[in-house]
């Protein structure tokens, strides 16, 4: 039986808005947005490790909070979980050649006016109710 492999997605919140990350990579997922993050290295906390993808992805430092609560599956062996963050003082921005080509921050009335990865819209459902 194959590992369950845990990606953390980061409900960035600031002033009441949601920060979305377009993707530009894979092709299968340009264009389309999700919660920004990435996967659990083996032996790592979940939290560290969303804490870590934020500065490796977006140079930000962010606070990471509570687990949103729920968990849902991706392609196997992926599973995503998702925990409410706040930033540090920096301002996020796509790192150089990374996966994202765009960052929106978007308010509780603009949260559907982005195309989101399917995978991500019953974990955004959950964030839209805490916002």
């Amino acid at each position: 039986m194959t590992e369950r492999i845990v990606v953390v997605g980061a409900a960035l919140l600031d002033g009441g808005r949601l920060l979305a990350a377009r993707r530009s990579a894979p092709p299968e997922l340009a264009g389309r947005w999700e919660l920004p993050g990435g996967k659990v290295e083996r032996g790592e906390k979940p939290e560290d490790a969303l804490a870590r993808e934020l500065r490796e992805e977006l140079g930000v430092d962010a606070e990471v909070g509570d687990r949103v609560p729920g968990e849902w599956p991706l392609r196997p062996p992926y599973a995503l979980q998702v925990f409410v963050a706040r930033l540090r003082p920096g301002s996020p921005r796509p790192a150089p050649l990374e996966d994202h080509d765009e960052l929106r921050w978007l308010t509780p009335g603009e949260v559907w006016d982005v195309a989101w990865l399917e995978q991500d819209v019953a974990a955004v459902r959950e964030v839209v109710g805490l916002m």
